[in-house]
C-alpha cells in the first residue's frame, strides 16, 4: 500500500471513530432520555463545556499586551454571547465571534 492509500486509510478509520463517537451515545442512552440525570447533563453540560472553551481561548489565544489587555478576545466573545442571545444559534454565534476574532488579528485593529 502507497503513500495514498495509508492517508485514505486513516482518514477512513478518523471518520468511522469520530462518528461512532458521536452516535453511540444516543443509541444506548435513547431508553433513558426521562432519566433525571441525563436531563441535569443536557440542561447544563453544554453551557460548562462552552465556559470551559472560553477560559482556555482567553488565556491562550488573547493578546495580554495590548493597551486593554485580552481586548481582542473579550470583544471576540462578548459578540459570540450577544448574537447567540439575539439568534440562539450557536453556529451562527460561533461563526462571528471567530471573524471577528480573525479581523482583529489579520488587521492589526487593536494594536494600534
Amino acid at each position: 500500500m502507497g503513500e495514498a492509500g495509508y492517508i485514505a486509510a486513516f482518514i477512513a478509520v478518523a471518520t468511522a471513530a469520530t462518528f461512532a463517537t458521536r452516535v453511540i451515545p444516543f443509541l444506548f442512552l435513547e431508553r433513558h432520555t426521562d432519566h433525571p440525570l441525563i436531563q441535569h447533563l443536557g440542561r447544563y453540560l453544554p453551557a460548562a463545556v462552552m465556559a470551559l472553551l472560553a477560559t482556555v481561548f482567553l488565556q491562550r489565544s488573547a493578546d495580554w499586551t495590548l493597551i486593554v489587555p485580552g481586548a481582542d478576545g473579550v470583544l471576540a466573545g462578548l459578540l459570540v454571547v450577544l448574537v447567540h442571545l439575539w439568534r440562539g444559534n450557536a453556529l451562527l454565534s460561533i461563526a462571528a465571534g471567530t471573524a471577528c476574532y480573525m479581523t482583529m488579528q489579520q488587521t492589526g485593529l487593536l494594536t494600534g
